[in-house]
């Protein structure tokens, strides 16, 4: 078990934490900033405010609606590890990143590489977390149309997929686990 301040045996520069809306990414991505350490962002916040009031209308976005987001999602990750002067500084977002294109955008624009975390659980449990979190503009409704476009991260993707249905220490300590053999295992 690594300690609360750890680092991987080789310590990623850009990590994001994707999965539907509901998947716990924005708490899981905090918990692993915080546990590895690394700089948190989360990609609710680079959302346009019209991206906003079109999910609280019950709308879902459109890849068009999707590309200046994840640009900018891409640019801010990229932007922090240039922005310390320090050659292991890490930036863990919060991002669904729900198709490979969408994926592959985010790596094109932030120009380096970037491990993905798929954290996966089934609707019911995810549309229960939905409708019991406060102050979020994503209604239940959209999740639907999030499962319907979501392409889980392929074998050739730098990733790891982990189960939501654990406490958030127990999803963050697997995270890193994962991690840990991934990155041993390849050197």
């Amino acid at each position: 078990m690594m300690t609360a301040d750890a680092q991987l045996p080789i310590q990623p520069k850009l990590i994001v934490v994707m999965g539907v809306s509901g998947s716990g990414k924005s708490t899981i991505a905090a918990k692993l900033a915080e546990r590895l350490p690394a700089i948190y962002l989360d990609g609710d916040d680079y959302h346009p405010l019209e991206n906003i009031a079109k999910m609280s209308r019950g709308e879902p976005l459109t890849d068009e609606d999707r590309w200046p987001w994840l640009s900018q999602v891409a640019l801010a990750m990229a932007s922090k590890t240039r922005t310390i002067d320090s050659t292991n500084v890490t930036v863990v977002v919060a991002c669904s990143a729900l198709k490979l294109c969408y994926r592959q955008h985010l790596v094109a624009t932030a120009g380096q590489e970037i491990v993905f975390i798929y954290l996966i659980g089934d609707e019911a449990t995810i549309a229960q977390r939905m409708a019991t979190r406060t102050g979020h503009f994503m209604p239940t409704s959209l999740l639907r149309s999030q499962l319907a476009i979501v392409e889980p991260p392929t074998e050739q993707e730098n990733s790891v997929s982990v189960s939501i249905e654990k406490s958030t220490e127990e999803i963050v300590s697997d995270i890193v686990n994962k991690l840990t053999m991934k990155y041993l295992a390849s050197s």
